[in-house]
């Protein structure tokens, strides 16, 4: 896993959410620019503490979370009651 050097987490640090080399820039912040539209390129420009390889982490380690949730399969629903 490449992102292991790059994403940090610390206790004092933005609630302890995954950051970026130390930085106060979470993985979760990136993930909404690219999220809202934003290319890498303009990422890099309006952040340029931020390298290609920052981003690429983020991705890693986000894709990394979701392959490690694991699937509750669905609630079986009493008789007579309604779904929410």
């Amino acid at each position: 896993m490449k992102y292991k050097g790059i994403i940090t987490i610390e206790p004092g640090k933005r609630g302890g959410k995954p950051c970026i080399r130390g930085l106060r820039m979470t993985v979760y912040d990136v993930l909404e620019y690219l999220a809202s539209g934003m290319s890498e390129e303009e990422i890099l420009k309006d952040f340029p503490e931020l390298t290609l390889t920052d981003i690429r982490a983020c991705l890693e380690f986000a894709a990394n979370r979701e392959r490690r949730l694991v699937a509750l399969p669905p609630l079986e629903e009493k008789r007579g009651e309604q779904p929410c």
